[in-house]
């Protein structure tokens, strides 16, 4: 079933909680002032049951001048507007200013109900509706169904109803797969039960025992129930209204204007980027450096608002800005605001946030007006943003950055992989400009090793990794030296990274050189000098020597016992052979049996034994004797 909020707007005394009570049977005029008064002073809130079984919330909010906080409050949570015109009056001031603020918030479906009926002529009656209409035209209300009707005598009601299920057949449900956001706009105590908070679910579901968080204090507790229109409900979804009796809440404790959402989910800001556009009958120009007060969803700050592309903003122009808070808040990129001026205290204008985590801009400066742009833009060029400078992205981080659920992502990001804007990478993605800049630094890498070692196979891959990559985490670098294998820019093998078309080669010299080294290695045996007496002794170029070496290691020409003791691969087969003869006959040995059989010194006997000892060959006794752990192949 959807679930929908219907409000109701429109100037004090019209009629909206009459009409309220009329449509529902419920008075929302709760309060003991409310009901001595005769107005409404608080939000209040009732269930419609329409013809169709199809239930809808009603928001009933105060219509006096006075009142226009209490209206933001409950204003927030909407879907569709009933817009209350008296017909004995008209379009009155508030009437403007609710539907003026009603356009800020995004609402934009809506019915006209001329009240009062029962109370003029029809000829005034009529005069009353076409000039409403004049005065609705250039809004979210021109063209809108307008309905008649009488709380007292109920006519005309049936008729609203139908017109209302038509409403709600047309309007968009809200999301209920991103995460719970309740802000709240009621807290009270009940006897044994402890606080309970209410609200309007702006997205999400919420169940009993669900962990919540509590912003912006960032403290968790646990949702022990759930109501909904004095219902006990296992869960509750958005655009439903619900009360959640709350149990471990810490110090703070809760009040109106904070949001009940899952940890984690929303960011607390004290600086914000957003798009203000002015009411076209604003009273004040909004000049920069201008305080004002700041109203999102159920909470109301001051802020200090610095234009960024313009000095002042008349009645009807529209401007980026920064709002600077005294303290943080919890919001959504996307969300809708309202401001008012700060004395006297009257709706000019609102807009959208668009960056939460605003750093400091200075004013004019283009390129931070055109990344506000590319915010607002949303879709494909807010993807391409948030990862501009980045690494590869998951699915859930690029969600998060560009604050969309994961199913409006994969809707976003669809033409820009197909157009090739976006590259998807492993497990997340990558922009293009992104890629080739890293493909180009891998190319420049590999080259500038090649030059200096041309006879090795590739650069090792952690150094090439720490290279490229030196604040990356380890998945991201291992997806991109997959891709660029892939694309034949690299390859990889035994430990090493090397340009796709690179194959080491012996220049004359090297060939040389290796064929001296190996004659001195042949002459060793089993008992070589250390390789800086081997440098010395063999002369010439010791940077030639040492990649010479280094590259007859890799080929298995010669053998590592020790950082500094290095044998020839003949000698070195000689060693172990000697060592699985000497094992076929008794299984320990002692040192000393390895060096008599081998006719070598001590030294160079036990080089031999540590080495197979670290390769898991043999393994050293407590008394220095050493049994065999892995048999020949």
């Amino acid at each position: 079933m959807k679930h929908i909020v219907i409000g109701t707007a429109g100037h004090v005394d019209h009629g909206k909680t009459s009409l309220t009570r009329a449509l529902t049977g419920i008075d929302t005029d709760r309060l003991r002032e409310e009901q001595k008064r005769g107005i409404t002073i608080e939000i209040g809130f009732a269930e419609l049951v329409l013809p169709n079984g199809q239930t809808a919330s009603i928001v009933d909010v105060p219509g006096h001048e006075k009142l226009v906080g209490n209206m933001l409050v409950g204003a927030s949570g909407m879907d569709v507007v009933l817009m209350v015109v008296a017909a004995d009056e008209g379009v009155m001031p508030q009437t403007s200013e609710h539907l003026g603020v009603l356009t800020l918030l995004g609402v934009q479906r809506g019915i006209v109900v001329m009240t009062k009926c029962d109370m003029v002529e029809p000829e005034w009656l009529d005069a009353i509706c076409e000039e409403t209409r004049e005065k609705l035209q250039d809004t979210f209300l021109a063209g809108a169904p307008m309905v008649c009707v009488s709380s007292h005598t109920g006519a005309g009601l049936d008729a609203l109803k139908e017109e209302i299920v038509r409403l709600i057949d047309g309007t968009k449900e809200k999301n209920k797969n991103r995460p719970f956001r309740l802000p709240v706009d009621r807290v009270f105590t009940v006897d044994g039960f402890g606080t309970v908070v209410t609200g309007t679910l702006a997205e999400g579901e919420i169940r009993s025992g669900d962990e919540v968080m509590i912003y912006p204090y960032g403290e968790r507790a646990r949702v022990r129930g759930v109501q909904s229109h004095d219902r006990s409900a296992e869960s509750v979804c958005a655009g439903m209204r619900a009360a959640l009796n709350l149990a471990g809440l810490g110090k703070h404790g809760i009040a109106r204007g904070c949001t009940i959402a899952k940890a984690n989910s929303m960011t607390l800001t004290a600086r914000v980027d957003v798009r203000i556009e002015m009411l076209r009958d604003s009273p004040f120009p909004l000049k920069s450096g201008t305080r004002a007060h700041f109203y999102h969803d159920t909470h109301e700050l001051l802020c200090k608002v610095r234009l960024l592309d313009a000095d002042v903003l008349e009645a009807g122009e529209s401007g980026f800005a920064q709002l600077l808070f005294e303290k943080p808040f919890a919001a959504k990129s996307g969300d809708h605001f309202v401001l008012r001026f700060f004395s006297p205290v009257v709706t000019i204008g609102g807009g959208t946030l668009l960056d939460l985590e605003a750093p400091h801009h200075k004013r004019f400066d283009e390129s931070a007006i055109e990344s506000l742009r590319a915010r607002e833009s949303g879709g494909g060029e807010l993807v391409l943003r948030a990862l501009a400078g980045n690494e590869q992205l998951s699915h859930a981080e690029l969600a998060k950055s560009c604050a969309m659920t994961e199913n409006e992502l994969a809707a976003a990001i669809l033409p820009l992989i197909e157009n090739g804007q976006l590259v998807q990478l492993g497990g997340g993605y990558l922009s293009r400009d992104s890629l080739e800049a890293f493909t180009r630094r891998a190319a420049e890498l590999l080259a500038e090793y090649h030059t200096h070692y041309p006879l090795q196979y590739g650069m090792n891959l952690g150094e090439f990794r720490s290279k490229l990559f030196p604040k990356s985490r380890a998945r991201f670098a291992d997806d991109l030296i997959a891709h660029l294998a892939a694309e034949k820019i690299l390859k990889t093998e035994n430990a090493a990274v090397a340009r796709y078309d690179f194959e080491p080669r012996y220049t004359t010299e090297a060939a040389a050189s290796r064929a001296r080294i190996a004659a001195l290695y042949d002459e060793y045996g089993c008992q070589p000098e250390n390789i800086a007496d081997v440098g010395a002794r063999l002369g010439g170029d010791t940077e030639l020597v040492r990649q010479v070496m280094a590259r007859m290691r890799t080929d298995g020409e010669l053998v590592s016992l020790s950082p500094q003791l290095i044998v020839a691969r003949a000698h070195y087969d000689r060693a172990k052979a000697a060592l699985y003869e000497m094992f076929s006959k008794k299984e320990e040995i002692a040192l000393s049996d390895f060096r008599d059989a081998l006719g070598i010194s001590r030294k160079f006997a036990l080089a031999f034994l540590e080495h197979w000892d670290a390769n898991g060959v043999t393994r050293r006794r407590d008394d220095n004797t050493r049994v065999l752990l892995k048999k020949e192949v």
